[in-house]
């Protein structure tokens, strides 16, 4: 491990249980993916509007390597994963995702860190790498070996690399412990995504691939396993999500099969059928109702699913049914591909991978307004998932652009904030500062420079 003192020259790529967040105060942490809710809500008057490449760019720290795993925040540090090629990493196109199999093994050299960086000055406080050697597993071009977003309860910290391992640091940077994990095949060569999280003392892992898919939990202070439950499936990309209600604690697992729900001792508590061919979204809940979503843009069917608490068994719709006794609302073509959906307010938002903007009414599914074309005339994609705080939604593209919404039930673009750099990854939002990870960057975000 090195430890540094001089300004960010690396780059890398999820909950607190204590993490409290009122409606005029900006969250202290962001510890997940879409943060401790897995929501993507921002809290806090003085959180950003408007940026570019130099307004209100608190810091810009340049991070060799490749990933498009998630920063996360705790307290005064911000951890990070990335992988670098001592070949040559082939550039991701934008746009559609056809065509982008790799079918050959690298036969280069990869390097697997893991990074912290000062949240204040964007120096790196210390990094690690966990892994060298030439990958045992392909990956989609616009994919990478660092997706999946760190997680932290603010005492340890957990990075994890699919097909490599599972590693747990402290917050000053000394090991813990690691589980190396067996390369598996997925579907197309594609490689993995799925983040992990934490709930209760408990790091909950999920890998469905081609090969042989389960649900893990491992003590979170040990890495020792507690548990681990065989899955029907193939491969998925969705994380799981930990939904605490008034009944129970459930672990919510997303699936191109089923939809599958877990008790905390790994017993199958309810499963669902009816996704599109590829699951990538992250469910959350709001109103008491849990959001799950799939939208493979080659399905006739791409269904969002509002699913009340306490269900048990199958509660798969029949034919022509759009809710029933656990099923309070369902669209069966109203889904994102890869982004997850977003609540704010009463709305119910979808960013379309292929540049488009929807809204439903979050408790009744009904539309609100149907796909917006969000720039006209040029084609734009978006990978990372929308945010919203400060009345605004905020949209980023593959291109760096972040097109900025007005909330509420009318369609209206407000402005444009360009980094001008290829972007996939899901912002952080803490305090007054947006974290952004670009191809080669991570920028703190601010209008408070005090």
């Amino acid at each position: 491990m090195k430890t540094l003192n001089k300004p960010c020259l690396h780059w890398g790529l999820f909950w607190s249980l204590s993490l409290t967040i009122l409606p005029i105060q900006a969250q202290e942490n962001w510890p997940q993916f879409r943060g401790a809710e897995s929501r993507g809500l921002g809290t806090g008057k003085d959180l950003p509007l408007t940026w570019s490449e130099t307004e209100n760019v608190r810091w810009k720290a340049e991070i060799p390597g490749s990933g498009w795993s998630s920063p996360i925040v705790w307290d005064h540090r911000v951890f990070l994963t990335t992988v670098e090629n001592e070949g040559v990493t082939e550039t991701p196109k934008k746009g559609l995702y056809f065509g982008g199999e790799r079918k050959n093994l690298p036969k280069t050299v990869h390097r697997w860190k893991v990074l912290c960086l000062d949240f204040d000055t964007g120096q790196i406080l210390w990094d690690d790498e966990v892994g060298i050697g030439i990958p045992r597993s392909t990956i989609h071009l616009k994919n990478t070996f660092a997706s999946e977003t760190p997680v932290t309860d603010g005492e340890r910290v957990y990075f994890m690399f699919g097909n490599l391992g599972i590693f747990c640091y402290d917050l000053k940077g000394t090991l813990l412990w690691q589980k190396m994990l067996p390369a598996r095949k997925t579907r197309c060569g594609w490689g993995t995504a799925a983040s992990p999280v934490l709930h209760e003392n408990r790091l909950y892992v999920i890998n469905d691939n081609q090969e042989t898919s389960r649900l893990t939990a491992y003590n979170a202070v040990t890495g020792e396993e507690v548990w681990k439950v065989d899955r029907d499936e193939k491969s998925n990309w969705g994380t799981p999500y930990i939904w605490n209600h008034s009944g129970r604690t459930e672990i919510v697992t997303p699936g191109t099969g089923k939809t599958r729900s877990y008790d905390l001792n790994g017993r199958l508590l309810w499963e669902m059928a009816g996704m599109s061919t590829i699951v990538i979204p992250t469910p959350f809940s709001e109103f008491g109702l849990l959001y799950i979503s799939s939208g493979y843009v080659g399905d006739k069917t791409q269904p969002v699913y509002a699913v009340r608490s306490g269900a048990t068994g199958d509660i798969t719709l029949e034919s022509g049914e759009r809710q029933n006794q656990y099923i309070a609302w369902s669209q069966k073509k109203a889904a994102p591909y890869n982004t997850s959906p977003l609540i704010y307010g009463d709305q119910f938002y979808v960013l379309w991978d292929r540049g488009f903007l929807s809204c439903r009414n979050g408790r009744t599914g009904e539309e609100i307004y149907e796909k917006q074309r969000i720039r006209s005339g040029k084609g734009t994609a978006f990978t990372a998932s929308p945010w919203a705080y400060r009345d605004r939604i905020f949209c980023l593209s593959e291109d760096g652009d972040t097109f900025v919404f007005q909330a509420g039930k009318e369609y209206k673009l407000l402005h444009v904030n360009a980094l001008n750099e290829m972007a996939m990854a899901t912002p952080a939002i803490v305090r007054d500062s947006l974290i952004i990870r670009t191809q080669h960057h991570l920028f703190r975000i601010s209008e408070n420079n005090d």
